[in-house]
């Protein structure tokens, strides 16, 4: 009996093989959750939510996040899957299959006699020498080098980058026109080597429409339009103001009022009022006709208000104004058209306006859009989602954001590594013949668990494609055995297939990241030798010294 017992006896121990036992049902439990989930050919969950709502996906992050887990180990899995997300935008069904593997395949040598302890040190030997064997074998791309080009120019590599994540979550055809568009935004908002990739510069815009062609716009999709009937829909050459001023009267900021006695006087405060705004109109006319030429529009988009009879001026002289615009699209609109933002009507330059090709809006059921488009030098841009429903809209949103993560980190890391179970195959075979013989005494059971368990992948995507397990992966590893190549699993033939040739790429630090992760938790659960709930709140039970 534990200790704790003596010091609470209320508290609820599970010990020694139990508490292992438990810990291994949770891993291996998350496991075949998410097990189907994986690769192309995985299948969806319809996720049910407490008031009706429904949610389809197979997107391992968007399962732990919704699903309501509640056995402790599990949540920690769970948890450590959701951080692998977080910092590398991908990999969260591979980290839970990975750690439940281990999980099972150390619980077998458990099982036999073997301590823990020693098993975890196997464990760490192998993750280390997988984690040196990635670094030899991913393929990097030199960006001084003059025999190929930069990665962020090669558009069919990063297309097949973009396409593998996709191609997991949306079906095909659909993973294929987004993949495009997701280059063609990444390319955007690209600033150079060495430089931070700025995510928040592309602006992901639902518009729920017929239609499921979602589209790159290089420039910016505003969701509100005109407040104007007589403004212009549609112009060309545009030159864009990005306004932060007030065209409206305004309260004062501190609490004060304006007292007359007569009716002339107030109309005299009324006109006042009128001729400082009508001031305020005329200035930025002047500026249009000043710096406008013939074929050349002039579109303000202002941050505040602009009263109706500003708007009349403006539509008079065919100027398209927009007001109330949000803060982080104004700030994009500055790095889509250039110019900067202009905070006083004061002495202002040409060179504060920006440039779009052509403005125009568009009004479907009740929602006006203004796209402003064909911008000469974007340094941000916006992806316009289109489909027929929340559920389809939903699951395009999700698969663009790890799209993008899968981009952003192949061309950080400069280097990325065959994927289709490829990795997997080729670190399993390296472990058993290359680090397995220089490893003494009973750590080498962990580095065969690990080995065992890195395999999960290649027969959970030979599974889900409905292929025979064991014939595929024997091939596999016969394949690589012969050629030393890096030799994956073609989902629809179950023939062995080079994952380079295919366009077949992972992302190096979310391999990385999951061996690790998954390794480092896995040790963990196997050294915890009791689970322990003694906390202060043990149930509403009375307490004894009270009767006194």
């Amino acid at each position: 009996m534990s200790q704790i017992r003596d010091v609470n006896p209320n508290a609820e121990v599970v010990s020694k093989t139990q508490a292992r036992a438990v810990n291994v049902a949770a891993g291996v439990g998350l496991l075949n959750v998410l097990k189907s989930n994986l690769g192309p050919r995985g299948t969806l969950k319809l996720l049910v939510g407490g008031a009706g709502q429904l949610k389809l996906t197979k997107d391992g992050l968007v399962l732990l996040k919704e699903m309501q887990i509640q056995h402790p180990t599990a949540i920690l899995i769970a948890r450590t899957a959701t951080a692998q997300d977080d910092i590398t935008g991908d990999g969260t069904t591979s980290t839970v299959l990975l750690c439940g593997e281990l999980l099972r395949q150390a619980d077998r040598h458990i099982s036999e006699g073997v301590h823990p302890r020693i098993l975890v040190e196997g464990l760490e030997k192998a993750r280390e020498a997988a984690l040196s064997y990635l670094n030899e074998i991913k393929t990097t791309f030199d960006a001084e080098g003059d025999e190929q080009p930069a990665m962020i120019e090669d558009r069919d590599l990063l297309t097949s980058i973009a396409l593998t994540s996709l191609a997991t979550k949306l079906d095909y055809d659909s993973s294929l026109s987004l993949s495009k568009a997701l280059v063609s935004s990444i390319q955007c908002i690209y600033a150079g080597p060495g430089i931070p990739i700025d995510m928040n510069r592309i602006e992901v815009m639902p518009m729920p429409r017929s239609t499921s062609e979602s589209r790159f716009v290089n420039g910016i999709v505003l969701d509100h339009g005109a407040r104007h009937p007589d403004m212009p829909d549609v112009l060309t050459n545009c030159k864009i103001m990005t306004l932060n001023t007030s065209l409206e009267y305004e309260k004062t900021e501190t609490q004060s009022g304006f007292y007359y006695s007569s009716a002339e006087e107030r109309e005299k405060l009324v006109e006042s009022e009128r001729k400082w705004l009508d001031e305020r109109c005329k200035q930025i006319i002047d500026f249009k006709r000043s710096v406008c030429k013939d074929g050349e529009s002039f579109v303000i988009i202002n941050q505040k208000g602009v009263d109706p009879l500003s708007l009349d001026i403006f539509a008079k002289e065919g100027i398209l104004c927009l007001r109330r615009a949000k803060r982080r699209n104004m700030e994009r609109l500055t790095l889509a058209c250039g110019g900067s933002p202009i905070h006083s009507l004061q002495d202002i330059e040409e060179s504060q306006l920006g440039y779009a090709g052509k403005v125009s809006q568009v009004t479907l059921g009740e929602d006006k859009y203004t796209f402003v488009e064909d911008c000469e030098k974007a340094e941000s841009c916006t992806m316009l989602l289109q489909g027929p429903n929340e559920h389809s809209l939903n699951q395009a949103k999700d698969a663009i954001k790890d799209g993008l993560r899968a981009l952003k980190n192949a061309l950080e890391d400069n280097a990325v590594v065959s994927g289709a179970g490829a990795f997997e195959v080729a670190t399993a075979w390296h472990l058993q013949k290359n680090i397995l013989p220089t490893v003494k005494g009973k750590a080498k059971l962990g580095v065969q668990a690990f080995c065992d368990a890195l395999l999960i992948i290649p027969k959970t995507l030979a599974e889900n494609s409905g292929l025979d397990v064991i014939d595929t992966l024997l091939k596999l590893q016969e394949e690589h055995a012969d050629t030393k190549m890096l030799v994956g699993l073609d989902v629809k033939t179950g023939e062995p297939i080079l994952p380079s040739d295919e366009g077949i790429w992972d992302n190096v630090r979310v391999k990385r990241q999951s061996l690790y992760l998954s390794t480092v938790l896995a040790s963990q659960l196997l050294l915890v030798d009791e689970v322990m709930r003694a906390g202060k709140q043990m149930g509403k039970q009375a307490n004894p010294m009270d009767d006194n």
